[in-house]
């Protein structure tokens, strides 16, 4: 998409963006179609928030489509892929954004509930790259940016399972930039500290978890307690084209500083 005499980053990029219909998937989905890439806006179950954000896109000049999968299956993600790839082309970039967070006390989680945090987050993102890197490698391009946590990199009591499952991001990043590197595709991550999405807001909002907001807030850093998703899109930009050339298996930490200690 042009902007007057300016072209997008992404011009004739196909991007494909899982979890992408709210929260830090959404805006990136929304700044790659505004840099002039055509957009797979993935949601899990509901097509039609995944097509308000698509027509979001084509309603500011750009392409996009709008899909639904569970990408804890594989055969589900291919179809897509396949669908997205025969309509718009081969996909240059792989955003896995697609993720839950629910808490998981030891000794009082359900299997099913561990079974689902393990297979959307760790799960998906392997399906989607298994089903789209095949592509890429055989072109000699490609970008990857898989969407962990800051959580893949410390702990927090009762949500073990999610700190796993990040920190299995975290590694399949890196891994898998050695192994796709000299094919001439990226893979690199984005850790995420706390962020203003759908999915905290009732935290964010209620009275009841007043104090521990203030809490988070008294030791972070830079004196934000939450970041914006538009932000997080901005690195995914920046990682998703040629001005990050040289960078391979980062695991990019934006959390405010809230890492760091205290």
């Amino acid at each position: 998409m042009k902007r007057g005499n300016d072209v997008g980053k992404l011009e004739g990029k196909v991007a494909f963006v899982s979890g992408g219909s709210q929260g830090i998937g959404e805006q990136i989905a929304l700044l790659f179609g505004r840099e002039g890439a055509s957009v797979a806006v993935l949601a899990s179950l509901d097509l039609a928030k995944a097509e308000t954000v698509a027509k979001r896109i084509r309603d500011a000049g750009g392409q996009a489509s709008a899909h639904v999968a569970d990408v804890r299956h594989p055969d589900e993600v291919a179809r897509v892929v396949s669908k997205v790839s025969a309509a718009q082309g081969p996909i240059d970039i792989l955003i896995n954004s697609a993720g839950v967070f629910p808490p998981t006390p030891a000794a009082n989680t359900p299997e099913d509930v561990y079974d689902k945090v393990m297979d959307i987050n760790v799960k998906g993102t392997w399906n989607a790259i298994c089903a789209i890197a095949p592509s890429m490698r055989a072109r000699k391009t490609g970008w990857i940016v898989n969407i962990s946590s800051v959580l893949g990199t410390m702990a927090l009591a009762n949500y073990a399972v999610y700190c796993a499952s990040k920190a299995a991001v975290n590694m399949l990043t890196r891994s898998l930039a050695i192994e796709f590197g000299r094919d001439g595709v990226h893979v690199n991550c984005i850790a995420p500290g706390n962020t203003a999405t759908p999915m905290n807001e009732n935290l964010r909002t209620e009275a009841q978890y007043k104090g521990f907001v203030d809490m988070m807030g008294e030791r972070t850093p830079s004196g934000r307690t939450y970041s914006l998703p538009e932000e997080m899109a901005t690195m995914a930009l920046y990682l998703s084209c040629s001005d990050s050339k040289p960078v391979h298996g980062a695991i990019v930490v934006m959390d405010e500083g809230f890492s760091l200690g205290v």
